[in-house]
């Protein structure tokens, strides 16, 4: 989310450098200064103005037009969204005038925006739906937008966090999801849509969902209902760096999310969100960008308009920062001209639109060679929470998910994590679909959430409360000794909950052993014409990524089994698949990685999409530690990927 503007005046100053202009502004709005930049042919580019840049904009016209042609000389840029409101700062309506005129003599699309937070201290803060004057002040807004534009975007504030009196009064018995959900529900209909339409019945609307779509419900976003109220909906795939920020959000979910959505509102996802915040090393935003695009986002919005402006300092990329990754600083940094400074001539460093505009011309003809994504179905109901973000975590370990909201009868593979259980009817699901032959992934959480409501009637399991350090990893498919598959001494242990099932009723497939003591990691089981699959996950799902390699593959050996491609490879290294025989690999290491990826079929070939070279390959054998008897043929290829980058291929 994007409230945080305290910085804006020292960027207005700091990061934008007027240039020159060529002629003196014209009272018609102002020079057409020509797109110096070639539009990209797979997407399209929009950049977000917040309302503070937009009083800037209409005060400083000099600025605006020296700023837009430092943008457009580093990007395309195809559309502006104009933001009227934002913490109780809403622009005039000369200031939306001017702004907007200008923008359409550049012959750029524009649309509104409306950020509905109130004010904000730091801890995001929403109007109070059941205090009328907030009711009356957000109609306000609507109605006043609506009149400028006739398709406008909620950034995503639109959420309801308030504890007031008067909300304890409305919320009554109900829990707060429950009426949240509902107030949400209404003031969508009723204070923004039904407002703006009726002063203006051409408007469009577009809500913008953010990226903590597990806790949606408790704030009331409503993602069952708010798609068929709206026009059209936006996702954020804004994920930043998984470490030092609060959400702790993966790499993967930035590609992720936008598949959800795209399952939740087919055809109504008008793009993903990415802003410059929260990052260590510059590569994390080009990342961002790639994985939007890799997911086939139709548009990409830049967050925000001065924030482009900036300077992107490479930050800690020691370890790759003289390897040609797929982003690569140092030709960028080489275009940027020199300035003078106290000590006299310097290079100065590239801004984020250079940035983003290399990032997305890299990725752009690399997304035109491919297909529809296609992912294992992982199976999210609608206002559900578990295992939060789970998925995410299954995505940096190689296994491509495909996220939907509604229980995928007749699939091949489901997986199910905890909050499936939202579901009352999960159990007969799991059960019908192994009836009928296809195959079922459930985690350990999952399990025991089910062990009161009939999953025994499947398979006698037990989650037990015993923690184990595993400390070396098995494989291996029936009876008997197993093959060794690694080790994680000293401080990479694994903690993971001890498994109880029933002996030669269910089997352990991929196992550790903690001081010799036996911890299943992969049960099978079979039921009807189906096997259930039990994933035994760490209370720190980040331990996922300690897993030696082989027990990684072994693991993805049983759950893809059939799927058209598969990787051996550590984890934190993505596999995107398209249903046209092509796949993205991509690694978010900080050193170069060999990885072996497998394709169904004999005598397989594999081109690279980035250089035409064509890959030779190999049978992949049928036996082996972690490989299935009886899987299907499979031909191997080994790749190297460099630290932060991506490949492409296609199999032929």
């Amino acid at each position: 989310m994007r409230s945080m503007l305290r910085w804006l005046g020292c960027v207005l100053v700091a990061g934008c450098v007027a240039l020159p202009l060529c002629a003196q502004t014209k009272a018609n709005g102002g020079l057409k200064i020509p797109p110096p930049t070639a539009p990209h042919k797979n997407f399209k580019v929009a950049v977000y103005i917040p309302v503070n840049v937009v009083e800037h904009m209409a005060d400083d016209h000099a600025w605006l037009e020296s700023s837009w042609k430092k943008i457009t000389s580093h990007v395309s840029v195809n559309k502006v969204y104009i933001e009227t409101y934002r913490s109780r700062n809403l622009a005039t309506a000369a200031q939306i005038d001017a702004v907007k005129k200008f923008f359409e003599n550049q012959g750029v699309q524009v649309a509104g925006g409306i950020a509905f937070s109130d004010r904000d201290n730091g801890q995001f803060k929403s109007f109070c739906y059941t205090n009328p004057a907030d009711r009356a002040y957000v109609k306000h807004v609507s109605e006043f937008t609506a009149k400028h534009f006739n398709n406008i975007i909620l950034d995503d504030f639109f959420f309801n966090n308030t504890k007031t009196l008067s909300d304890i009064k409305a919320k009554g018995k109900e829990s707060w999801s429950q009426f949240r959900l509902k107030l949400m529900d209404e003031v969508s209909r009723d204070l923004v849509v039904g407002a703006a339409k009726a002063v203006n019945p051409k408007v469009h609307i577009v809500i913008k969902f953010p990226n903590w779509y597990p806790d949606f419900h408790a704030n009331g976003y409503d993602l069952k209902n708010e798609p068929h109220i709206f026009s059209g909906i936006y996702t954020g795939t804004e994920t930043r760096d998984p470490v030092i920020t609060d959400q702790h959000l993966q790499q993967y979910e930035s590609y992720e999310i936008i598949r959800y959505f795209d399952n939740v509102a087919p055809g109504e996802n008008g793009g993903g969100w990415v802003d410059t915040f929260s990052i260590r090393y510059v590569d994390r935003y080009a990342e961002q960008l790639w994985d939007t695009m890799l997911a086939k986002a139709p548009q990409i919005m830049l967050f925000e308009y001065t924030n482009l402006l900036r300077p992107a300092k490479p930050g800690d990329r020691s370890e790759w920062a003289n390897l040609p990754t797929s982003f690569n600083y140092d030709k960028l940094f080489a275009k940027e001209l020199y300035g003078h400074g106290r000590y006299g001539m310097h290079r100065k460093y590239p801004t984020f639109a250079a940035v983003a505009g290399d990032a997305l011309a890299e990725v752009d003809p690399l997304v035109g060679k491919l297909g529809t994504p296609v992912g294992l179905d992982l199976y999210r109901p609608y206002y559900s929470t578990g295992e939060k973000f789970l998925e995410e975590y299954f995505g940096m370990i190689g296994i491509p998910i495909n996220m939907v909201p509604k229980f995928p009868t007749g699939a091949k593979m489901v997986l199910l994590t905890k909050s499936a259980a939202a579901d009352p009817n999960i159990v007969q699901d799991i059960e019908h679909n192994l009836k009928a032959g296809g195959d079922v992934m459930v985690t350990s959480g999952l399990v025991k959430a089910l062990e009161s409501r009939g999953f025994n009637n499947i398979c006698e399991l037990h989650v037990s409360d015993r923690q184990l350090r595993i400390n070396k990893y098995w494989t291996g498919f029936g009876a008997g000794n197993g093959a060794a598959i690694g080790s994680t001494p000293g401080k990479d242990e694994v903690m993971v909950p001890a498994m109880d099932y029933e002996t030669n009723d269910a089997w352990p497939v991929v196992r550790g052993t903690a001081n010799g003591y036996g911890a299943p990691l992969l049960i099978m089981d079979h039921y009807g014409h189906g096997n259930l699959y039990v994933l035994t996950v760490p209370d720190n799902f980040r331990d996922l990524y300690d897993l030696p390699e082989p027990v990684l593959t072994s693991i993805k050996n049983y759950l893809m089994e059939s799927f058209p491609v598969t990787m051996a490879a550590p984890s934190q290294v993505s596999l995107f698949a398209y249903n046209n025989g092509t796949f993205v690999v991509e690694s978010y290491r900080n050193k170069p990685v060999t990885v072996t990826v497998s394709v169904l079929g004999s005598g397989k070939k594999l081109e690279n999409l980035m250089t035409g070279d064509q890959l030779k390959g190999e049978a992949m054998r049928r036996g082996g530690p972690g490989r299935i008897p009886g899987a299907p043929a499979r031909t191997s290829f080994t790749v190297t990927v460099l630290p932060h980058s991506f490949v492409g291929f296609k199999t032929e």
